[in-house]
């Protein structure tokens, strides 16, 4: 007889389990014996699949980044990168919304010292970085350093998300504001308003038929937000 396989839904369950348990909670309530209450297993299903807690706190990172990953790689290609760029900084935000549990385990916890949890993040910032140099290459942008410039978009999608989760913006707050906060940073990496506006509108239409919200988002209207 073979040996018994380890379950995968019970895998994807514990990582589930263990998120939620510490963005709830803190790291102190990721305990094995809470952990396997809160999924209805044995404390050796921890051992199981994961070998340990520090291997299951590795690995439950990587799910999260993984998650987001095939999202972010979810949006086409089109021939107006600044529109790409638009609806990938879309689908980071959904997915931080659908997902909130596994985007406090990526974003808002200590990070692990672990090579593989290292470079699964370097992996799905990556398709950020390169379309920031597709933008850059057709001259919407002027030229720079694709990774800081990425590094600049993701901090501006952060941001919002993170006050999104402590629960001081809703899902309408956040969506509109990233909108008009887009337009005004597209504008000062060099590209034309209206340019912008087009690539942004045509990347609201595609990301309500790919990945709806419930809230309406529209470019604004008349003078767009900007800092003097």
């Amino acid at each position: 007889m073979s040996p018994k396989q380890a379950d995968p839904g019970v895998r994807v369950a514990l990582m589930e389990a263990g998120a939620r348990l510490v963005a709830q909670e803190g790291i102190e309530a990721l305990t094995i014996r809470r952990l396997a209450a809160e999924v209805g297993a044995s404390t050796m299903a921890i051992y199981t699949h994961f070998g340990g807690m520090e291997e299951l706190r590795a690995e439950m990172q990587k799910e999260a980044f993984g998650r987001l990953n095939a999202k972010v790689r979810a949006v086409r290609q089109t021939a107006d990168p600044v529109s790409d760029l638009t609806a990938m900084g879309w689908m980071y935000c959904t997915n931080a919304l659908a997902e909130p549990h596994f985007y406090r385990i990526m974003f808002m916890e200590e990070p692990i010292d672990d090579p593989s949890v290292v470079s699964v993040s370097v992996t799905s910032f990556q398709p950020l970085v390169e379309t920031v140099q597709r933008c850059i290459d057709a001259g919407r942008f002027e030229s720079g350093d694709a990774w800081d410039v990425a590094t600049q978009m993701w901090s501006m999608s952060h941001g919002f998300v993170t006050l999104r989760l402590a629960g001081l913006m809703t899902d309408e707050v956040v969506m509109q504001s990233l909108i008009a906060m887009a337009l005004n940073v597209f504008v000062g990496l060099g590209d034309t308003r209206d340019r912008a506006r087009r690539s942004i509108e045509r990347a609201i239409r595609r990301m309500q038929r790919q990945a709806p919200i419930v809230v309406a988002a529209s470019v604004p209207a008349g003078r767009d937000l900007h800092m003097d």
